[in-house]
């Protein structure tokens, strides 16, 4: 697969595997959950969701 240059400057290519994003409602908040295990891992401060991760319906 190509990739534009530079090379090693600290960014990501590509989405991010193994995790998906949900809206909670309450909170009004985005929360990145673990595909594998469905354990919740990390909540935006913002209410913007998370760049590169898959959205859950």
């Amino acid at each position: 697969m190509a990739t534009n240059p530079p090379t090693g400057d600290g960014h990501r290519n590509g989405a991010v595997r193994k995790r998906s994003q949900i809206f909670n409602p309450k909170t009004k908040r985005w929360v990145k959950r673990d595909t594998e295990t469905g354990k919740f891992i990390d909540q935006k401060a913002d209410k913007k969701p998370f760049k590169g991760v898959r959205k859950e319906k």
